[in-house]
């Protein structure tokens, strides 16, 4: 891992990039996480279900050569039912990766997590936003890959 600074953005940066991965109609309304020295922080209230959040490079497969990069700003907005079924991952995973866990015990304790009914099984209806012109993925692709 790299140090945590070279996750981290301005937090009004990174605001603006959360929004940018759905439209406006749906992201002026959403609730905005912002990544802070040691877990996603609410950095906006919002009022319609939706979730917006950059990711970093740690949301990505756990063999995935950019699981360590610091440069990956995945901008996404979950509907309330991807929110509530996802959210909780990504909380987890960080929290435990900005505590310094290895990759093994990450994997271990989402296992137990689940097993345990700690974190929710994934609702039907989940639907995510990832349509921004600013995020970065990856190093390998030259594009941002928008999507739904």
């Amino acid at each position: 891992m790299a140090p945590v600074d070279q996750y981290l953005m301005e937090r009004n940066a990174e605001i603006l990039l959360a929004r940018s991965a759905a439209p406006d109609s749906v992201s002026s309304d959403a609730t905005i996480l912002v990544l802070g020295r040691q877990r996603y922080e609410t950095a906006v209230r919002g009022k319609n279900g939706f979730v917006c959040i950059v990711e970093r490079s740690w949301m990505a497969a756990f063999d995935s050569p950019e699981y360590w990069n610091p440069k990956v700003r995945g901008a996404e907005c979950l509907n309330r039912q991807a929110a509530r079924s996802f959210v909780p991952i990504v909380e987890l995973r960080t929290k435990m990766v900005l505590a310094g866990h290895s990759k093994g015990e990450i994997i271990s304790a989402l296992k137990a997590a689940f097993a345990n009914k700690q974190l929710p099984d994934l609702e039907s209806g989940n639907m995510v936003f990832m349509m921004s012109k600013s995020a970065y993925l990856y190093d390998a692709v030259d594009q941002t890959m928008d999507h739904m």
